[in-house]
């Protein structure tokens, strides 16, 4: 995962502005783990990361909006079928760190935020 980061303007690093703190995003990564941990007991796995096809299948229910997104994700992308499944697995993640059961499209579209820039 590659997350670019640009440069701030100085009005943007001076605004007042809500955080959340670090023990409140501490108590929402534990229980994300603890969700995944939950998800494969009697797996030979313990994280989102680890799934494989049919795993990604079982466990990573799309509605029709987020294959919308992916299926536009391929084609203006080049998105692979590794970078396809990596997406699913992150929105995964992203949708246990948020408590949904589900996997919505802006998991979808968060993850592929994070794939790298590639520069033309």
């Amino acid at each position: 995962m590659h997350i670019s980061v640009p440069m701030l303007k100085s009005s943007k690093l001076t605004e007042r502005y809500q955080s959340e703190s670090s023990r409140l995003i501490q108590k929402r990564v534990q229980s994300a783990r603890e969700k995944q941990l939950k998800r494969f007991k009697g797996l030979k796995i313990t994280s989102n990361a680890e799934m494989n096809n049919k795993q990604l299948k079982q466990f990573c229910d799309l509605d029709q909006q987020s294959i919308v997104l992916l299926k536009q994700a391929i084609t203006k992308l080049s998105l692979s079928a590794r970078g396809f499944h990596r997406v699913i697995k992150i929105a995964r993640t992203i949708a246990d760190l948020e408590d949904s059961v589900k996997i919505k499209s802006n998991h979808i579209a968060e993850a592929l935020q994070y794939r790298p820039q590639i520069e033309s």
